[in-house]
């Protein structure tokens, strides 16, 4: 199923997700860019994964779409007439191939039969049902507990693509650098102070550690390390920080919540430690080598997900319902259910290796 790359001059990459998922697509699009340096790379996401394009400096143009087939409220999802100005969009575009990236249990097939309305010669995914010639080259995928990252590279390579490094990366823009470092002089950090940061958020409950919990997790933290910290997240997510107090005399928190995915990614790279769910902040932090403790809930596989570059300690129950793949858990979250006190004590491991020296009290 080797693919000519040489006859394609124009590519579609197709991946329809969240802003981790995004972010572990980077080694692949690194790859068709410096095997194609010539070919023009358009990116078709989700609302959601277009906030980490600014960061994929391999990406010449994007295409926002809403896909029906990832729908899961109600009612949303009767949207044909969007479909069909999509459809005509991309065939304006002359695109010679569309390479569709899914995670295990996605199907390629729906933005497959997409492309081909569009009239793309050559569409690439894995899949292992049969679907006839929706995919002109159907490769069958590997086991289903491979890395997400590896698994984006299994499919160039096995279309005669071969990959140029696993390793996650990310470029921060100078602007959005900047942006972080004058939101958290207003915060009152000082340049250079070690801080730590907050991530108490994820795309859905079942990956949220307890905010009571949480909370706590934050005072035992503030009162054994001299560093401030940083609460990060979307606006929404303010509600999971009302009760946080870092049990110190500087009070609660500072709050970095509603900025760009960009200086978010800015901010966590100033930090010596992360805490967080299983969510983008862990990603960006793994792309970026920041240590990390991760409440990590049992609604995905461990082998599919986790941080592979930073230092990174997991901390999980076994549950029998694991993975679950859920958005909202019918149970109490047994696989969540971790003592605050053991978070204390895996971040103050990682920050005795890792951080700088001044930064551990205790």
């Amino acid at each position: 199923m080797r693919v000519a790359w040489e006859n394609v001059r124009r590519l579609l990459a197709v991946r329809l997700d969240n802003i981790g998922d995004l972010v572990m697509l980077g080694p692949a699009l690194r790859a068709i860019k410096r095997r194609l340096p010539h070919c023009h790379l358009t990116l078709m996401v989700t609302r959601a994964g277009h906030k980490v394009v600014p960061m994929l400096p391999w990406v010449d143009d994007v295409v926002l779409h809403r896909p029906v087939w990832q729908e899961i409220a109600a009612g949303n999802g009767f949207h044909p007439g969007q479909d069909k100005r999509l459809a005509a969009r991309l065939r304006a575009c002359g695109f010679d191939a569309a390479v569709i990236f899914t995670s295990f249990s996605q199907s390629p097939y729906p933005p497959a039969y997409l492309s081909y309305l569009a009239g793309i010669p050559l569409r690439l995914g894995m899949s292992r049902e049969f679907g006839g010639q929706v995919l002109t080259h159907w490769i069958r995928p590997p086991a289903d507990d491979l890395h997400q990252t590896d698994r984006n590279l299994f499919l160039l390579q096995s279309a005669g693509l071969d990959a140029d490094g696993r390793h996650l990366e990310l470029r921060i823009p100078e602007a959005d650098e900047e942006a972080a470092d004058a939101l958290l002089r207003r915060r009152g950090l000082e340049p250079r102070e070690p801080f730590m940061a907050l991530a108490p958020g994820a795309s859905c409950a079942a990956r949220r550690y307890d905010p009571s919990r949480f909370a706590r997790a934050a005072e035992l933290l503030g009162r054994e390390t001299a560093m401030r910290q940083v609460v990060i997240g979307s606006r929404q997510e303010a509600v999971l920080v009302e009760g946080f107090s870092n049990g110190s005399r500087r009070g609660r928190p500072a709050l970095a919540l509603g900025t760009t995915i960009p200086v978010m990614a800015a901010i966590i790279r100033r930090a010596a430690l992360l805490v967080a769910n299983n969510s983008g902040p862990m990603h960006i932090a793994d792309a970026l080598g920041i240590p990390m403790v991760i409440l990590y809930s049992g609604t995905e596989a461990r082998e599919q997900w986790r941080p592979r570059s930073a230092p990174a300690v997991l901390l999980t129950r076994p549950a029998a319902c694991s993975p679950c793949h859920r958005t909202v858990c019918p149970y109490a979250m047994e696989c969540l259910d971790i003592p605050p006190e053991r978070v204390l004590e895996q971040a103050l491991v990682l920050l005795s290796r890792h951080a700088p020296a001044r930064s551990v009290r205790a």
